[in-house]
Formats: C-alpha cells, sequence, structure tokens
C-alpha cells in the first residue's frame, strides 16, 4: 500500500474504466469528490455501486458529460439522475450482485474504498459496508482507499490487508449518520400490528426506517429473538441490553447478529466498533435464501409503494420513474416462506402523504413488479393484517379491501366487482 496525496490516488482511473463506489455509511466522499474534479480530462467512465451518501456530482452537470452511472439501487442523491440519460438502474436481487463481479459479467478496473486504519498485522476493516463490496475488492484491477480512524472495526469477513490495497489517503472526518425519526401515529399502529406477529424464538429481518423502528419498539415483552438481516440501525440497541435479542435460537451463526451492512447513529457505530457478536457477511451469504431458510420463525418486514388487488407488490418504482430498487426484498420474503413458522410481511400505510391509495385496482403504467403475487405473505396496514397466501384472486380481493382507507373502499370494490364479478 502506497500513501499518497488524493490527486495521485484518483489519477489511476483513467477514461473508459469501470469503478466502484462502496456505499452506506462507508461511501469515500473525498475519493469521489476529486474524481468528479477531473471531468474535464476523462470520458466515459462507467459508475457501479449500490446506494451512496453525498451530493452525487457525477450525475451533475457540468460533470456528467464524463460520468455514467449503473446502480443497482437508487437513493435520493441520484433519484434523478438515474432517471436521465447520464444514469441507468440494473435490476438484480442483492443476492446476486456479487456475480457481476466474480463472473465478469461487469469487471472492474477501480475499486474506490473507505477503510479502518490498519492493526498491527497490516488488515483494515472495511466498516459498515461489506455487502457487494467485498466482491468488488476481489476482483478490481486497482483498489484505492479512504482510511479513517472514524470508521468501526468490524467482526466477520470485511477484512482487508494493506496488500490489497494500491493506493490510499488518510483521512480523519465523521462518517455519515442517520437520524432516527419518530413514528407517526400510523407508523406506530402499523408497528403494533407486526409486533403482535412476531413469536418468541424469531429471527428477525428489517431496515431502517419509522415502521422497523415502531415494530422493534414494541417487542420488550418477547423473548429469545435473533437477527438475520441485510441491514440495521439504532432500533435493535434496546433489545441487544434489555436481553432480548440473544440469538440463541439461530441456526445460522448462533448467538451472533448477521447483517451485511448497517447504518444510524454514532451511538450504533460505537456499539458495533469491535463487537465480536456482530458479524458483517457479504450480501450473498447475508441474502442467501438456503441460509436464510434455515433460521426459525424468520420474520421478514418490508414495505410497498403501491400493491394491486391480486396482490402484486410495487416497491421499487412510481410507475415508470424508477425511485429506489429491488433490493434484498426477494430474498427475504423467499427465505422466510420457507423458513419453519417463517413469515414474510410488506408492511405500509394504506394511503400516500397525499391520501392516495396505496392498495390499488392496478399498478400504475410502467410499474415493476418486486415481489410476485406467488411469493406475497402477509399484507399489513394500519387497518389490520391479512395473509393472500392460499386465497384466489377474488378472496385477496376481498381482504386487501378490508385493510385499505376507509375513504377508498368503495372505489376499489366497485373495481373488484367489474374484474371478478
Amino acid at each position: 500500500m502506497k500513501i499518497v496525496s488524493v490527486e495521485e490516488a484518483v489519477s489511476v482511473v483513467k477514461s473508459n474504466n469501470r469503478v466502484f463506489f462502496q456505499g452506506a455509511a462507508m461511501t469515500p466522499n473525498l475519493l469521489i469528490d476529486s474524481l468528479v474534479e477531473r471531468y474535464r480530462e476523462l470520458e466515459n467512465i462507467d459508475i457501479v455501486q449500490i446506494h451512496t451518501h453525498g451530493e452525487g456530482k457525477y450525475l451533475q452537470e457540468p460533470y456528467n458529460k464524463a460520468f455514467h452511472l449503473s446502480s443497482f439501487f437508487v437513493g435520493d442523491n441520484t433519484r434523478k439522475g438515474v432517471n436521465s440519460v447520464n444514469g441507468d438502474y440494473v435490476p438484480v436481487f442483492l443476492s446476486e450482485i456479487h456475480r457481476f463481479f466474480r463472473s465478469n459479467i461487469l469487471p472492474l478496473d477501480v475499486a474506490f474504498i473507505q477503510v479502518s486504519p490498519p492493526d498491527k498485522h497490516g488488515f483494515c476493516s472495511l466498516g459498515l459496508s461489506v455487502d457487494v463490496t467485498l466482491p468488488a475488492i476481489e476482483t478490481a484491477k486497482k483498489v484505492i482507499a479512504q482510511i479513517n480512524p472514524n470508521v468501526p472495526r468490524t467482526h466477520g469477513d470485511g477484512i482487508i490487508h494493506i496488500n490489497k490495497i494500491d493506493y490510499a489517503v488518510e483521512v480523519d472526518t465523521p462518517i455519515y449518520t442517520a437520524n432516527i425519526g419518530t413514528p407517526s401515529e400510523i407508523e406506530a399502529t402499523i408497528g403494533k400490528n407486526i409486533a403482535n406477529m412476531v413469536e418468541d424464538g424469531a429471527t428477525l429481518q428489517m431496515g431502517i426506517g419509522n415502521i422497523p423502528n415502531a415494530v422493534l419498539h414494541n417487542l420488550h415483552n418477547h423473548k429469545h429473538l435473533g437477527i438475520h438481516t441485510e441491514m440495521f440501525s439504532d432500533g435493535i440497541l434496546p433489545l441487544v441490553e434489555k436481553g432480548i435479542i440473544t440469538g440463541e435460537n439461530k441456526v445460522i451463526k448462533k448467538g451472533k447478529i448477521v447483517t451485511c451492512f448497517a447504518m444510524g447513529t454514532q451511538k450504533l457505530y460505537d456499539f458495533i466498533d469491535d463487537n465480536p457478536s456482530i458479524h458483517f457477511k457479504e450480501a450473498a451469504y447475508t441474502n442467501d435464501t438456503a441460509l436464510i431458510r434455515r433460521n426459525p420463525k424468520v420474520t421478514a418486514i418490508n414495505s410497498a409503494i403501491e400493491i394491486d388487488l391480486t396482490g402484486q407488490v410495487c416497491a421499487d418504482s412510481i410507475g415508470m420513474y424508477q425511485y429506489s430498487g429491488v433490493g434484498g426484498q426477494m430474498d427475504f420474503i423467499r427465505g422466510a416462506s420457507l423458513s419453519e413458522g417463517g413469515k414474510p410481511i410488506i408492511a405500509m400505510p394504506s394511503v400516500t402523504n397525499k391520501g392516495i391509495s396505496k392498495i390499488t385496482p392496478f399498478l400504475k403504467e410502467g410499474a415493476s413488479v418486486t415481489t410476485t403475487r406467488a411469493h406475497v405473505h402477509y399484507i399489513v396496514t394500519e387497518y389490520g393484517v391479512v395473509n393472500l397466501y392460499g386465497k384466489g384472486l377474488k378472496e385477496r380481493a376481498k381482504a386487501l379491501i378490508s385493510i385499505a382507507h376507509p375513504d377508498h373502499r368503495e372505489m376499489l370494490e366497485r373495481a373488484a366487482k367489474e374484474r371478478f364479478g
């Protein structure tokens, strides 16, 4: 490993290269911003990533003349760009992104990462984002790192020796933190509805946001819960401290919290730092359906943008507008459905912020189907819980109407009658 200036580090990137950006809280923004400043001398740089935090200047004028984004997920900093001529979305399950790199479908020239300082043996930690970063650094021709003492050292597989890093720059800047919001009354009700479904000894998968936090807030009387998830945030901390999350009933990594990335407050990062009870694995492991299903009572909680009356779930686009991505929803919906006593759950408010029903006669024109109606099981809104599994199309419509917002039930009933008679 050679310690260099940031200008020298990013000079490794040449025109027509494909460059990987590590994401989430580990986004190496110093490297990214310095690369973007070279836009006048570069052309046809293809950037691949899941979800970064930062300005995303590579999709803004005039920088976007040199850069194109092929994104496996879409965040607020890249949403406009992905839906423009300078970006694109690559539909893929989180569990399969590693194949793009290891099978040379998307060969990488350079990988930008952020790591902890090396320990006495020369090993750095990838910190809070192992996910697809591990296969990226294994296969990239050049690995460029930001070394930052604020990166938590995590246990598991997210370790890279300095011999695998070609160039590094040293920084001492805070890493990205995500504030924890307060659930609304509707979100709190949804959280209670889901918490009532969680059994003692269950293995949980949930992400960041007000509904997952509302669920966790209502689990303080549960016992022997485990975590096997693609990501987690601060909501688990009180349950760990109270001895509710123990992982003792899990089959995969018994007693361990298993994840591939994490994002939250500094308190969460301090909890994660050098904590052997938390294992960071790559997404090919955490999201492997064959592994997920081996845990007992897997309770997977995911969200949706809209659901039609037959149970088709759209969770990644608003009509033709790419809003987020497939991510790991199908990985865990399938894994939970195959787990003994598992419960795959789609949770959402019954209406949008503008009062539009999220349970609809048909998905919007151009909308993607994230979870098929053959895979869907439980749907939860503030008006209750229904299980669509084993139900015919007419029964599904009746069930979904029963948990729709009362202001829209008459419209949905008319649509169901017109469709099904």
